[in-house]
């Protein structure tokens, strides 16, 4: 069964940093683009970031971008997003995913292949 689990949630103050985790399990991601998506309460799911396996090269939305950062491991079949100097509006649950297209793709689709369960993220102010 393929499955992507996030960890790594939680409640944060305003300013402050916090690191989830998605590990990956049934099937290897290597030739796989990974990353993150959010969904605040009443608002569209939105494009976090991705990166992909070949080339590393990483991808960001608007919001996140220069805070924000993505890593994965293939070896450990793992993505990480660390997420400096958080704010109120980055409160959301965060869902992993993969997919075999382009990260460059990402902040346009929704239909990914493989998502995670999410996990909540609070930032206080």
């Amino acid at each position: 069964q393929v499955q992507l689990v996030e960890s790594g949630g939680g409640l944060v103050q305003a300013g402050g940093s916090l690191r989830l985790s998605c590990a990956a399990s049934g099937r290897s991601f290597s030739f796989y683009s990974m990353g993150w998506f959010r969904q605040a309460p009443g608002k569209e799911r939105e494009f976090v970031g991705a990166i992909h396996s070949n080339d590393g090269n990483t991808f960001y939305g608007d919001s996140v971008k220069g805070r924000f950062t993505i890593s994965r491991s293939d070896d450990k079949n793992t993505v990480s997003l660390q997420m400096n100097s958080l704010q109120p509006e980055d409160t959301a649950v965060y869902y992993c995913a993969a997919d075999p297209r382009s990260g460059s793709i990402w902040r346009f689709i929704r239909n990914l292949e493989v998502w995670g369960q999410g996990t909540l993220v609070t930032v206080s102010s």
